[in-house]
């Protein structure tokens, strides 16, 4: 599973050939979320409510990175890395 970017302890990953709809992972310790590329909520899991706002504003900074990724991963190529949210 690639990691894409990395920021305040928030590890943001996207598996290979995943499910409809778009979606990456979110890991912050030892919560893990799921969460929806273009709607940018929360499909699965739980972050703690500042973790979670901060993967929120990443995703939507970086939306479209997300769903050129995602593409790459469906073919089974590396995803490019995303800025980390600063």
């Amino acid at each position: 599973m690639p990691t894409l970017s990395m920021f305040y302890g928030i590890i943001i990953r996207m598996f290979f050939d995943e499910h409809a709809p778009p979606h990456f992972h979110a890991e912050y310790g030892e919560f893990k979320a799921t969460i929806g590329i273009r709607e940018l909520e929360l499909l699965a899991g739980f972050l703690p409510r500042r973790a979670r706002e901060l993967v929120l504003d990443w995703g939507e900074l970086h939306q479209a990175e997300l769903l050129a990724d995602w593409d790459l991963c469906r073919l089974h190529k590396q995803p490019n890395p995303i800025d980390p949210l600063r």
